[in-house]
């Protein structure tokens, strides 16, 4: 299977794409998030990832950088729906509160006549911590991330060969989620700048983590693969570089720093 990074970048980038990703086997595709706006019809273009070939979409929460290029995919996917370009449904996967207000800002942006696809076919799947689904044929358990602020979840993803994947959001890991992240292969986990960096970029302000922080997390988690995104963008030419270098005192395993588009296979 494989991993595709769509954004890296945090709420504030202009020059990368907000941070969201797309899980893959062959032509069947899982998005997670969508970025602040319709610039996400572009990187999935760019990737070749055709949009009619997404029936799987997770929202972690409702900031404007993860929940606005949803509105933009529910409008181009309802106007296929009704050209007959869309075989089958959309299911859309995220906790009560957020299927409400997604489909509160569709409704007051969108013609009904794409509209009225939602709650038909257009599915939203409510999730609970501990839920399980069936995505791509494995087996997908969500959980709530205890956010500080908007009410977010993430999801560990047991691929067909045994890996297992997990997303913690794009804030730190809650050590009360343990049995729910223990013995991943890989951790997505949120790095919003270089520890060196910290005073400048104030991460802890925002309840965000340095390179440093989630270094050391997957050190003591033992996890073989990390890959960091959710970052400023001050360094995108040399962030590979930077980030690597100072994640490497702290950990152990495979680092891995995506630029947007990059892609992996898991």
């Amino acid at each position: 299977m494989r991993l595709t990074i769509l954004g890296t970048g945090n709420a504030a980038v202009t020059e990368c794409y907000n941070t969201c990703f797309v899980i893959s086997d062959e032509n069947r595709h899982f998005l997670v998030d969508a970025g602040g706006g319709n610039r996400i019809l572009k990187v999935l273009k760019d990737t070749g990832i055709e949009i009619s070939d997404i029936h799987d979409i997770f929202v972690t929460h409702e900031h404007v950088d993860h929940i606005l290029g949803i509105i933009w995919l529910i409008r181009i996917i309802g106007q296929r729906m009704n050209q007959g370009k869309y075989e089958g449904d959309l299911t859309i996967y995220c906790h009560e509160e957020l299927a409400e207000k997604i489909q509160a800002i569709a409704n007051m942006t969108i013609q009904q006549k794409v509209c009225k696809h939602m709650g038909e076919r257009i599915r939203f799947d409510i999730v609970s911590t501990g839920d399980e689904r069936m995505i791509l044929g494995c087996p997908v358990t969500f959980f709530d991330i205890l956010s500080t602020k908007a009410k977010q979840f993430g999801f560990s993803m047991c691929m067909k060969d045994g890996t297992k994947f997990t997303c913690v959001g794009d804030e730190p890991y809650n050590e009360a989620n343990y049995d729910f992240v223990k013995d991943s292969d890989w951790l997505l986990h949120e790095a919003f700048c270089l520890f060196s960096e910290a005073d400048k970029f104030k991460p802890y302000e925002k309840h965000h983590s340095t390179v440093k922080e989630a270094c050391q997390l997957a050190e003591q988690l033992k996890v073989p693969n990390l890959l960091l995104y959710h970052t400023e963008e001050t360094h995108l030419k040399e962030r590979k570089q930077l980030y690597t270098q100072e994640g490497k005192e702290y950990y152990s395993g495979n680092l891995y720093v995506p630029d947007d588009l990059e892609s992996f296979e898991i």
